[in-house]
């Protein structure tokens, strides 16, 4: 049996469509796999062919996993304590107008709201950002069964939509710090980490273009085989991005590779986007009006891939090239 295959329940069940399934999919497959090795631990690659395969099999799975898993790398790294591998856990990083969850000092306890909280009534703690004075703030929050509720009225989403990631309100909740203030930014891993998410966009954008890959048109000159072969264009670089990304990050994991990660994030974004076009063409509306698990995972990608920063990358990634004078030598 290979490292991925060890990481992967032998008989996973396929994609649901019932959110509270989806949670027991999530606490039965942590049950399975505590833990994956942790970015730049010598193994970051089959970390990413874990999340890969997981999203293959259901994008929403693997988001709720994902978070999970990134949970327990931050904790690490942050040298906290671990909570019980059997409880599920999330990040909750989203900052913006939304966001006015508060510490106070004197009760220990975090009042307020922080939106896109994936999972929220479902995880049993959760990794919380507050802004306090400019800086970022980390703390452990156990959710389950504390005074967090969730405002389902701020998550109306179609793609991703089994996964409750809307607004969280915090009721004088105790919540424990983790780091000193902005250690959960300035740390490696917090680029590392964002390099998984593009291992999951990878793992669902190539399961969508499978039907096309058995699909009889593509075995015949036209239309199809030519978008097929437009696809493989997209996401065979991108596999090879990820793994030369992989064993830099091993190599090197007290540097953050920033220039490298936007790369990579920005080369399977548009790969995905690429892929979600290219079998739309080649295929037509009937796998996306027919075939459930082909319409949810279509749905769940196209909101996935979003959260990307897009054009922003792109600009960031120019600017890194600009200040760096990068040149591209083979």
């Amino acid at each position: 049996m290979n490292a991925v295959a060890s990481l992967v329940p032998p008989e996973h069940p396929q994609p649901v469509t019932d959110g509270d399934d989806l949670q027991a999919q999530a606490r039965a497959w942590i049950e399975h796999q505590p833990s994956l090795p942790r970015p730049g631990s010598g193994d970051t690659l089959v970390r990413w062919q874990a999340l890969a395969h997981i999203a293959a099999r259901d994008i929403c799975l693997a988001k709720v996993l994902e978070a999970h898993y990134d949970a327990q790398a931050i904790l690490e790294e942050l040298g906290a304590a671990m909570p019980d591998h059997d409880r599920l856990g999330a990040v909750w990083a989203a900052e913006g107008p939304a966001a006015t969850l508060r510490f106070d000092r004197a009760s220990g306890t975090l009042s307020g709201d922080k939106p896109w909280c994936s999972g929220a009534g479902w995880v049993d703690h959760a990794l919380v950002t507050v802004r306090d004075d400019g800086r970022s703030r980390l703390f452990l929050v156990p959710v389950r069964r504390a005074n967090v509720s969730f405002l389902p009225q701020t998550w109306q989403a179609t793609g991703m939509g089994r996964v409750p990631s809307g607004t969280a309100r915090f009721d004088h909740v105790p919540a424990v710090e983790v780091g000193a203030a902005d250690a959960y930014l300035q740390r490696p891993g917090f680029w590392h980490g964002g390099a998984g998410i593009a291992a999951c966009w990878f793992g669902g954008a190539s399961a969508l273009a499978e039907p096309l890959l058995r699909s009889a048109r593509a075995d015949e000159p036209g239309t199809a085989s030519g978008l097929l072969g437009e696809i493989d264009l997209a996401l065979s670089p991108c596999a090879s991005l990820l793994r030369e990304l992989a064993a830099l990050i091993d190599a090197q994991p007290g540097l953050p590779h920033q220039r490298e990660i936007v790369r990579a994030r920005s080369a399977v974004e548009r790969a995905a986007s690429l892929t979600l076009d290219r079998v739309g063409r080649a295929l037509g509306p009937g796998p996306m009006c027919m075939d459930p698990a082909h319409a949810r995972r279509w749905a769940d990608l196209t909101v996935f891939i979003r959260q990307s920063h897009a054009d922003r990358d792109w600009q960031h990634l120019g600017n890194l090239m600009h200040r760096e004078g990068r040149t591209w030598t083979l």
